[in-house]
Parts: C-alpha cells; sequence; structure tokens
C-alpha cells in the first residue's frame, strides 16, 4: 500500500476496444476530487506502461505475465470475421474457419489472437494495425479476424462482420504491477467488481470503518434503567426488604 507520498491522481491505459466509461463515471461521482486520467494504448504499449509506470493499471488483453502482473478477467468477447457487405458471407449468420479457408486473411502485425496457423490464405504483406487491415478489407483486399468490440470500433458504412463460431476468443482483464497494489488501484478494483461505497474493502471504507470504531469506543455506555425505575417506584435498599419479611413471617400477640 501506498503511504504520503500517493499520487494526486489515478492512470488508467486501456487498449483499444476496451470500455472503461461506465467504472471511469462511478470513479468521478465516488471520487470527485481525485482525477483520474485515461490512456488508449496497443496492447504492448499498455502492458510497457504498466511495467515503467505510467499507468497504474490497465484493461489490457490476456494473457498477461503473472510472474509481474495480478488481473482479474472482466469478459469474453465474440470473434468475428470483417468483409464487405457485398461479400458471400454476408449472407448467412456466421461462419467457421473452414469456411474462411479459400479467403485471403489478413493478419495484422498487432494482431490480439495468439495463432498458432492464421486461417484462410495469408496476403502478401502484414499490414502494421487492425485499423490498417480494416482499410484493406473495404479495398477488397481480404478479409479480418479480429474480437467484436474492434469490429465495431473501426466500423464503416461499407462493412459488415459475422460470428466465427470456432475462433479463438480474446478476454480483457484488468491488470496491474503486484508489487503495485496502491490504495489507489484497490478502489478501483472495488468499482470493477460492482462494491458500493459500504461495501468496498479498499481505503475508504477502511477508514471509515476505523473512524466508527473509534467514535464507539469514545463514547460512555449508556445506564438501562432499573426496572423498578422504569416502573416510576422507589427501589427499597436490601436490609429495609430484610425487616419486612421478618415482620410478615411474625406472628401478631393476641391482647
Amino acid at each position: 500500500m501506498t503511504g504520503p507520498d500517493e499520487p494526486t491522481a489515478f492512470r488508467l491505459a486501456y487498449v483499444p476496444g476496451a470500455t472503461p466509461a461506465k467504472w471511469v463515471r462511478i470513479w468521478h461521482e465516488r471520487f470527485p476530487d481525485l482525477p483520474l486520467t485515461l490512456l488508449q494504448l496497443p496492447g504492448a504499449e499498455a502492458t510497457a506502461a504498466l511495467r515503467g509506470g505510467s499507468a497504474d493499471a490497465g484493461l489490457v488483453r490476456l494473457p498477461v505475465d503473472r510472474m509481474f502482473f495480478s488481473a482479474i478477467p472482466l469478459y469474453t468477447e465474440t470473434t468475428v470475421v470483417v468483409v464487405p457487405k457485398d461479400h458471400v458471407i454476408a449472407a448467412v449468420e456466421e461462419v467457421t474457419l473452414e469456411d474462411l479457408a479459400d479467403e485471403t486473411v489478413l493478419h495484422p502485425l498487432d494482431d490480439v489472437f495468439d495463432w498458432e496457423r492464421p486461417p484462410g490464405e495469408p496476403a502478401f504483406e502484414r499490414p502494421a494495425t487492425t485499423e490498417d487491415a480494416i482499410e484493406l478489407v473495404a479495398a477488397g483486399i481480404g478479409v479480418l479476424v479480429v474480437p467484436q468490440s474492434l469490429a465495431r470500433l473501426y466500423h464503416r458504412r461499407d462493412l459488415t462482420y459475422r460470428p466465427v463460431t470456432d475462433a479463438p476468443e480474446s478476454s480483457v482483464a484488468l491488470s496491474w504491477p503486484e508489487e503495485a497494489t496502491t490504495d489507489l488501484v484497490e478502489d478501483f478494483i472495488g468499482i470493477v467488481r460492482g462494491r458500493t461505497v459500504n461495501s468496498t474493502r479498499g481505503r475508504t471504507a477502511s477508514q471509515d470503518e476505523a473512524k466508527a470504531k473509534t467514535k464507539a469506543k469514545a463514547e460512555p455506555k449508556k445506564q438501562q434503567p432499573r426496572r423498578s425505575d422504569a416502573a416510576g417506584g422507589r427501589r427499597k435498599p436490601p436490609a429495609a426488604k430484610k425487616a419486612q419479611a421478618a415482620r410478615r413471617g411474625k406472628p401478631r400477640r393476641r391482647s
């Protein structure tokens, strides 16, 4: 955990296709005086930013180096093939990798899939980025297999996409350097996990609980009213009770 030198802003890296907007909104509502800086970076640059300390946490694609990073898997995306709208694949609801065997399948250098062997026929040259590959699909050079979020991110009116039922899938995770699990990271983990302000296990809840315990110890305990006092009567001392009991038990003298 951090000490007095804790940074005054939380820096969140995220890869193309990841959508941190919901969690960022909750952060601003919960911590209005603590800025959150967003850094949209390609996959390799996002993990490099986390390693180098220029980002506190990141929404990245798995796998990550679990010897260095902690990671909380968030969701797994549907894999789709992007094609021109007049392509034959556009006429069906879904395809398999075998259906792409005769297609030129573009394989960009920033491809998020760890293919043992990419499907289809390889293109003459690998495009530098997924965005460049999308442009080549629009030009009729080939088709592209990507997570659905990237197909939406680079959407064009002349293109469409269809699910590939047996393709590898891409999972997005919240990740951060394990040895840099700061209070700010704990706060963001609580938001991502859906914890409320009262249920958060991070810094805010811990401080509130500590304050509540300290306040409870400082307050004097309230004395409960005695039974006779609550009834409005006066309680007699023990000695008077014994004398009264003795008088009741002694027989009266006859005259």
